[in-house]
């Protein structure tokens, strides 16, 4: 029997103004799975963790990219899955997209790599469906590529993988949950055009900001006057924590995906710590449960570790 493990990244989604379109993969925290191919038609899902998710394929993350998949495959082929989720459902930081990458991946490396990334972001993007209810690939392509991506359309697939400078990552995670479903309906439907002015400048600026790699272009870029202004009230104390966090040398940052994580980018280490301190500080004081990590963007994404 064939078998393979995977772990899958964390992500951070939008990047404050890059709603939908942008992206990066940060080395902690990370999913394990493991995957066996079966020879015959079926996905077998097997949790050992303790989110209770779905195990039938069709309301299942891995099961819809799978699925996705083994529909291009000619081969009476299934697949097994033991998952073991580090990522939190509902943390904003890529639970689902980790799930849907990750089985990709590995099913394409049990098959001897005969798809494609963009074709197997299309795939994932079936599981990330199930999860959000809305067709985008912020998550799933630096999950699946690594780095930072930008996704100029999502039909057809576009995805422009991003140089960028060494970025290091404070991302702090409260341990309450927003389901991306909710956070995509709060949203507002139609928004002013100089909002819009702003919000793609700042967006084609952090772009230039990274490829020049111009720590300062991307301090300047990092804002959000659409979508940060409406999500920041799910999130406790997040303007203060912010202010603070700029404050202690951060470049910026803002809510990853929809919340609740935040994240800072930060030039150097020494930096990124004393972010931590001061998203500890915070968040100490309001007596809730919190995680942060303190780590780096990810230039390799979804890693085969054993297999």
């Amino acid at each position: 029997m064939k078998e393979v493990t995977i772990l899958s990244p964390a992500t951070i989604a939008n990047i404050v103004c890059g709603f939908d379109v942008m992206g990066f993969a940060i080395h902690q925290p990370a999913d394990k799975i493991v995957m066996r191919l079966l020879e015959k038609k079926e996905i077998r899902i097997i949790n050992k963790d303790g989110y209770n998710l779905p195990t039938e394929p069709e309301k299942n993350v891995f099961g819809g990219a799978l699925l996705a998949m083994m529909r291009e495959v000619k081969e009476e082929i299934g697949f097994e899955i033991e998952s073991t989720k580090v990522i939190k459902p509902g943390s904003g930081i890529g639970s689902s997209a980790a799930s849907a990458a990750g089985v990709v991946v590995g099913a394409n490396h049990l098959l001897g790599n005969r798809f494609l990334k963009n074709e197997l972001v299309r795939f994932a993007m079936h599981g990330e469906q199930i999860a959000s209810q809305a067709w985008h690939a912020d998550n799933i392509a630096p999950c699946i590529y690594g780095g930072v991506t930008l996704i100029r359309s999502n039909e057809p697939l576009d995805i422009i993988p991003l140089d960028f400078p060494p970025l290091y990552v404070t991302v702090i995670h409260p341990q309450i949950e927003v389901k991306t479903s909710y956070a995509r309906e709060i949203l507002p439907k139609q928004v002013s055009l100089k909002d819009a002015v702003t919000q793609w400048a700042n967006v084609g600026g952090l772009v230039a900001g990274f490829m020049k790699q111009d720590y300062d272009l991307i301090s300047r870029s990092l804002q959000d006057v659409l979508i940060e202004p409406v999500r920041s009230k799910l999130i406790p104390s997040f303007d203060k924590m912010k202010k603070r966090c700029l404050e202690a040398g951060a470049l910026g940052g803002g809510i990853s995906g929809s919340g609740p994580s935040v994240f800072m980018l930060s030039k150097d280490q020494a930096t990124a710590k004393a972010v931590e301190e001061v998203m500890n500080e915070v968040y100490r004081k309001m007596g809730v449960e919190f995680n942060v990590y303190v780590t780096t963007v990810n230039s390799k994404g979804v890693e085969i570790v054993n297999g």
